[in-house]
This record gives C-alpha cells, sequence and structure tokens, in this order.
C-alpha cells in the first residue's frame, strides 16, 4: 500500500445519480470545509428509509467523534433543504476495511490488493472483474484477475472514465495493511496534538423532508 495523502485534482471518480446526487452536492462542500472528505451518498430502503453519507479525512481515518461532528454539520442543512420527502434515518460511517474505491488516489493506496471492479462498457468482453490492482496510471488501471476462466484474458486495462463502481475484497492481507495503515495515522494525529480516537460507524436521525 502507497502511503499518499490527497492528490490535487483528486476528485471522485465514482459519482452518485438522481437524489443522491442532489444530497452529494449539498453535504460534499461542508464535509470538505471540515478537512475531511465524502466517499459515497446512498438512500436505500434499509430500516424503511436510510440516508448513509460515507466520508473519511485524508488519512483515511474516521472516529466516532468525526462522525458525530459530520452529523451535527450536516443534518441542520439537510432539514433546510430538504431533499428526501420521506421521513428518513441518517447514517454517518467510515469506508471500512473493505471499502469503496472512488478516487484515483484510492487506486494507488490499495494497489496490489484484491478489488471488485464494474466497468459502464464491456472490456475483453465483460463488465464484471475482481483481481488485484495494478499499474495505475493518471487515466487508468489494471486488474489481474485472480480467478480467470480458461481461454480469458488475465488482465484487464479500465480506463477511469468507463469506471463505474470498484471495492476492495476483504482478505487478510487488506485487513493487516489497515490495520497497520491506521495505528500509523492515529500516532501521526497524536504527535500532532489530533488524537482521534477509534475508527467506527456512527448513526443519526434523519428528520421528515
Amino acid at each position: 500500500m502507497t502511503d499518499e495523502a490527497a492528490m490535487p485534482n483528486d476528485d471522485r471518480l465514482v459519482t452518485e445519480t438522481g437524489v443522491d446526487a442532489r444530497i452529494a452536492e449539498i453535504v460534499e462542500p461542508l464535509i470538505e470545509s471540515m478537512d475531511m472528505r465524502l466517499v459515497r451518498v446512498r438512500l436505500s430502503g434499509q430500516n424503511g428509509l436510510t440516508l448513509q453519507i460515507m466520508a473519511e479525512r485524508n488519512d483515511g481515518t474516521m472516529s466516532v467523534e468525526d462522525c458525530e461532528a459530520v452529523s451535527r454539520a450536516i443534518s441542520p442543512v439537510l432539514d433546510v433543504e430538504d431533499p428526501v420527502e420521506k421521513a428518513y434515518h441518517l447514517e454517518i460511517s467510515s469506508p471500512g476495511i473493505d471499502r469503496p474505491l472512488v478516487r484515483r488516489s484510492d487506486f494507488v493506496r490499495w494497489e496490489g490488493h484484491l478489488a471488485r471492479c464494474d466497468a459502464s462498457v464491456l472490456i475483453n468482453g465483460r463488465k464484471r472483474f475482481r483481481g488485484f490492482i495494478r499499474d495505475v496510471t493518471d487515466t487508468g488501471f489494471s486488474v489481474e484477475r485472480d480467478q480467470p476462466a480458461y481461454g480469458e484474458e488475465n488482465i484487464a486495462v479500465i480506463p477511469f472514465s468507463a469506471l463505474a463502481e470498484a471495492k476492495l475484497v476483504l482478505t487478510d492481507e487488506l485487513i493487516r495493511e489497515s490495520l497497520r495503515a491506521d495505528k500509523a495515522a492515529k500516532a501521526a494525529q497524536a504527535a500532532n496534538g489530533n488524537d482521534s480516537g477509534d475508527d467506527a460507524d456512527e448513526s443519526g436521525s434523519g428528520d421528515l423532508a
């Protein structure tokens, strides 16, 4: 894993549509003003209706306190903007270990790890891939398939412009790397007098819209 801070022009490659996009437009500037970055917005039918907003600090950490701070910052704005027409449950969370990959820096940081990727167009005759992230460039990355079928290409080159979704696959190696990275980030925060505690998810309550 490459330990790399947020890159210039490192906008999200995977973005939302519809109501999710409207919510992202509302909350992303607020999250960025808190020296954090938005990972994903997803409105689902879980537990009635749940609005999940996934965020993280630039070093990849996200504590319970960070989640609470984001919830306090965005809840009043969502109440005013009223983007959801029904009552919903607001959930602020960290990306987790098997996280979505939404920025080029995510692919650089987790190069060599196993991921599932969906493309928006056919690449080598398919749209879904599972394999190891390789050769990340400014324009795309390669997937070295871990379970290629007989006669199929082992390597697929996926342009970022054709990326629909990507997510790390939970492996023992990924868990070890994540724990090491989290420990190093917390040590750096403590050295700077900004110890943020343990990673965790935090849920809040949504209001009638």
